[in-house]
């Protein structure tokens, strides 16, 4: 009995540990991090507040560490997001898609929310 309980555990534990995104959500990811890099750097005569910009930041990183954490490799997940920004860099504020991301980081990633309001308090 007391084999099959640590064999359970260990399976339990590699499946969680070497889990890895869908395919559709690394690209939904990329793409936030497309868009929330394009928040940051929106063109003048935008309009867009101070606190969203370092949510967005903070949003940025918090799904990169949970990409890592999920065993994206680094390599990959950089040309993921090189990529989402080259699409979505110099575009204008698009408040749906942004809210769209927030809703994706606060399901994706677990305490996503906390996460990203704990990043967001070390910026400074």
């Amino acid at each position: 009995m007391k084999k099959i309980t640590i064999t359970l555990f260990s399976v339990l534990f590699l499946t969680s540990a070497y889990a890895d995104m869908s395919k559709s959500d690394k690209e939904k990811a990329w793409e936030c991090s497309g868009i929330y890099m394009a928040n940051y750097f929106l063109p003048s005569g935008e309009t867009f507040e101070y606190s969203m910009k370092e949510k967005s930041m903070a949003s940025v990183k918090v799904l990169k560490a949970y990409a890592l954490e999920v065993g994206i490799p680094e390599k990959e997940w950089d040309e993921g997001v090189n990529k989402a920004v080259d699409k979505f860099y110099g575009s204008k504020y698009d408040e749906g898609k942004t809210n769209d991301c927030h809703n994706f980081v606060n399901s994706t990633v677990p305490n996503g929310e906390e996460r990203v309001k704990k990043v967001v308090q070390t910026l400074y």
